[in-house]
């Protein structure tokens, strides 16, 4: 085994610090940038991070570096790299079978008729991979050797990195099956899998890797449709062939995002592997077994996935309690990879300082680690003054004001029951129907329209002063205008204002709700080269005015078909924020939706007869151990239903959900009431609807048709196609026809053809229906 840093992160943040990543890859897809100049320009990202993590304390030579880059997404670069793309894809590869940057990208977005991967969210967090498709027919061999020529371009700038690759059993059980009546779970495959890690460790070696990280979080969740014994199982089978190879790195099973199952962690320990990495900021020091003592084990006492500072007292003691277990080598390190947090706190000289002295963003973060590192290697009192400012910043934290507000905290405490609970669906739907007199499946959108660059100029020269708000609002009113008469002519049913007043569904409402702060440049990968900026939850929350009625009566006022107010649900604002941490995630739920509440009884007021309260991550934040999850949904849908229970019943309360695997969570899905739900199902061809309509669901239901996250437009067909599958399972009276998701990151020329295509679609369905064909 090879010599190992006293402190380690598990992954950096691969998009840029001004995003430049993002630039570089979209001009690259316009055709502005060839090829040769986009790897140019990653090779020029990775050697600032490397050169940067160096600054900030890891070591240049001792693997503690991660060389964690990708150009999309973890997943996808390992399924490039062991040839395991769709058969759609086949005539994408080189004449010698590799799997060329070009191939890569068209997988992630789709090209003509060929649908690209689904998409869903990594674990419990925002961030989304793409989904292989393994079957038996999957053929497993190198196709890709970037992965060791990063290593090889680290070793030439100086550098001995860490490679990190998704390890093959979460590979494996991220995978959805080609055939979803087929026997074979993707999980079966590892066998044929392992000898093609085999051979990428050895190209690793060879390249300089001495360490190499497989990062394995399966092993910590119970929501992938294997038990914590064949996870536990498989590790075994994968690390036993793994170290058994002659040729390869060290290596180190990373397992971040929960606790390890008692059955994964002793089937590490007892594995030939020479490191374990675990979470010990959401699972505790684990017990002491047997052959840990010829382990590196990497204690994660720095949480990679919020932005408050951490406690590092606490984190010191939480190491001495790691190094008892009698590891070879104790290391400090993250819990999970620190891609879920910004760069760095000194992009924010808006902050205010008071503020910033209690987060720690990536580069704080590191620094963290190295400061612990060094109390490892030469005692804490060594380390005593960093510790005390820790200790120091988490007090004034406690007793700053606005971190509590007694008056929310009042109301809260007030609530009854009966505050969570609307009329009878069923004497509502009456309401609504005869108030709104909508045809068989009627049409509309999730909300957002494409944002353009002139609404983002514009937003931009308001920020900046060069444009007064009335010269901004004016702007404003136009593009709403322009919005709803697009619709008008397109022949949808139900109206949206298209949010061009909105920079992100989570920042507009926090730039307008108390106990709020957000960032200029904290932005976040989500997927591809879309990138977030989450904001800051601090405080106490309360709503000190109306936020979208102005917009939302406006438009209203612009057309007879109904346009629906849009709001994001409590879920959503804290999964897509950093969220305090000193108080029960319940508790900051129902704060935001009181203040949502009542935005709902004032867009009523202004004559909005339909209220959406999208909830895209009520899945996401789903716990990863079944144990937790009945707690987690009772108090998220408990939030939802606080939000949207005083609406009266002639109001119809819309919900969207996102990202496909709803069977787990569709009983949740029910009790919020909601009276229509729209959820996406166009990436996986309608497969949710199967799912929708063995449960029984009879609320309002709109599957989505058109996959948003790909520049595909849909053909009448296709969506015709779907609209027929939900039909034939679901009670028509209660679908809708929509979209996947809102269409802000799409073009305009797209948006038009694709909604153009969905409205055809249901008119022909609906015309079927009436006819009884």
């Amino acid at each position: 085994m090879t010599d190992f840093a006293a402190g380690t992160i598990l992954g950096y943040p691969r998009i840029g610090r001004r995003r430049e990543l993002k630039r570089a890859v979209e001009a690259h897809w316009r055709g502005d940038m060839d090829a040769a100049t986009l790897e140019a320009r990653a090779a020029d990202l990775r050697r600032a991070t490397r050169d940067r993590l160096a600054d900030l304390g890891l070591g240049r030579t001792d693997s503690a570096i991660p060389e964690s880059f990708s150009y999309y997404d973890q997943v996808l670069d390992v399924a490039a790299s062991v040839g395991a793309l769709p058969e759609r894809f086949a005539h994408l590869r080189d004449d010698d079978g590799s799997i060329p940057l070009a191939a890569y990208f068209t997988v992630a977005r789709g090209e003509g008729d060929a649908a690209p991967l689904e998409m869903t969210k990594w674990f419990d967090t925002n961030y989304h991979y793409l989904v292989p498709e393994i079957g038996p027919e999957t053929r497993f061999e190198i196709t890709s050797d970037r992965f060791a020529r990063q290593v090889a371009e680290a070793v030439a700038q100086g550098y001995v990195t860490r490679p990190v690759l998704v390890g093959p059993v979460t590979f494996l059980a991220l995978s959805k099956p080609t055939d979803a009546a087929a026997r074979t779970r993707p999980l079966d495959r590892l066998d044929d899998l392992l000898p093609v890690y085999v051979e990428l460790l050895a190209r690793l070696r060879s390249a300089g890797a001495d360490w190499v990280q497989l990062d394995e979080p399966a092993l910590v969740s119970q929501s992938l449709g294997y038990t914590d014994d064949e996870l536990a199982a498989a590790a075994a089978r994968s690390a036993d062939v793994l170290a058994s190879a002659a040729d390869r790195p060290s290596i180190l099973v990373a397992a971040g995002y929960g606790a390890l199952s008692g059955a994964a962690w002793q089937a590490l320990v007892s594995s030939a592997i020479e490191g374990i990495a675990i979470d010990l900021t959401r699972g505790e020091v684990p017990v002491a077994v047997p052959g840990l003592d010829s382990k590196v084990l990497v204690a994660g006492v720095i949480d990679g996935r919020n932005v408050w500072r951490g406690d590092l007292a606490a984190a010191a003691d939480t190491l001495s309690a790691a190094a008892g277990l009698g590891s070879a080598r104790t290391v400090a390190g993250t819990s999970t990879s620190l891609q879920h947090v910004p760069h760095d706190l000194a992009d924010e000289p808006e902050l205010d300082p008071r503020l910033v002295s209690w987060l720690a963003f990536a580069d704080q973060k590191v620094a963290q680690v190295a400061t612990l590192a060094g109390g490892l290697l030469n005692g804490r009192e060594s380390i005593s003054a960093e510790l005390d400012a820790a200790t120091a910043a988490l007090a004034d934290r406690r007793s700053a004001d606005g971190v509590r507000d007694h008056a929310v905290r009042a109301r809260l405490a007030e609530l009854t029951p009966t505050d969570r609970t609307r009329t009878a669906f069923e004497v509502r739907a009456a309401a609504q129907d005869a108030a709104l007199g909508l045809p068989v499946l009627p049409t509309t959108t999730i909300g957002s329209f494409p944002q353009t660059g002139e609404i983002r100029r514009a937003r931009a020269e308001f920020g900046r002063g060069a444009i007064d708000a009335d010269a901004y609002e004016g702007f404003l009113r136009e593009e709403i205008a322009r919005v709803i008469e697009l619709q008008e002519g397109i022949g949808l049913d139900v109206l949206v204002h298209g949010e061009a007043e909105r920079n992100d569904m989570v920042q507009y409402f926090a730039e307008n709700l108390d106990g709020f702060a957000v960032t200029r440049n904290g932005w976040v990968q989500s997927y591809g080269s879309r990138a977030t900026r989450p904001s800051i939850l601090w405080g106490d929350v309360s709503r000190p005015a109306p936020i979208t009625v102005p917009w939302a009566a406006y438009a209203q006022s612009l057309s007879s078909a109904p346009v629906k107010g849009m709001l994001t649900g409590p879920v959503t604002i804290l999964a897509w924020s950093f969220v305090r941490d000193d108080q029960p995630l319940s508790d900051t739920a129902d704060q935001v939706a009181l203040a949502l509440r009542d935005e709902i009884t004032d867009l009523e007021r202004a004559g909005i007869a339909i209220v959406q309260v999208d909830e895209p991550a009520l899945r996401e934040l789903l716990p990863l151990r079944t144990a937790d999850q009945g707690a987690y949904l009772d108090w998220s849908v408990g939030a939802f239903r606080l939000a949207t229970a005083g609406a009266a019943d002639e109001t119809q309360i819309h919900t969207h959900l996102c990202y496909s695997e709803f069977g787990i969570v569709i009983d949740a899905i029910a009790a919020l009431d909601a009276d229509v739900t729209s959820i996406e199902a166009a990436r996986s061809r309608g497969e949710v609807i199967s799912d929708v309509a063995a449960s029984g669901f009879d609320h309002g239901i709109g599957p989505g048709v058109y996959d948003i996250h790909s520049p595909r437009v849909p053909s009448e067909a296709e969506v015709a196609d779907i609209l027929r599958r939900a039909v034939s399972e679901l009670d028509v009276r209660r679908l809708w026809v929509n979209p996947d998701c809102g269409l802000k990151t799409r073009g305009y020329d797209e948006t038009l053809a694709s909604l153009r295509n969905i409205v055809s679609a249901a008119r022909a369905v609906r015309a079927q229906v009436a006819a009884g064909v």
